[in-house]
């Protein structure tokens, strides 16, 4: 079976930078649609919610507007990883971020919590001068 395992986060100033990674096991990422999602302390009756998302072709998908412009991802299929660059962190970027994996024919990304089978542990950002 699939597990996940996010890696990377950690307290930054504002401005900085963060590199987060989502290492796999039990199977090969590249047959995966996988999704970044974080959840912000406060919003909690929110749930979490949808960051980006890479498709199994490479399609990427970007969800989070304030996060525009901000964001790179990646896969490395000889680590069996998918990496989140993370640049120009804002306060309002804290928050628990989470990787998550579904795997269907088509393999086209989406930002519905309940279509990912598959979730990491979760790595704390915390953007904080």
């Amino acid at each position: 079976q699939l597990q996940l395992v996010e890696s990377g986060g950690g307290l930054v100033q504002p401005g900085g930078s963060l590199r987060l990674s989502c290492g796999a096991s039990g199977a090969t990422l590249k047959d995966y649609v996988i999704g970044w999602f974080r959840q912000v302390p406060g919003k909690e009756r929110e749930g979490r919610e949808g960051v980006v998302c890479m498709s199994r072709s490479g399609d990427v998908k970007y969800y989070e507007e304030s996060m525009n412009g901000r964001l790179t991802i990646s896969r490395d299929n000889g680590k069996n990883t998918v990496s989140l660059q993370m640049d120009g962190l804002l306060p309002g970027d804290t928050a628990v971020y989470y990787c998550a994996a579904r795997r269907q024919f088509y393999g086209v990304c989406t930002s519905v919590r309940s279509e990912y089978a598959y979730w990491g542990q979760g790595t704390q950002v915390t953007v904080s001068s």
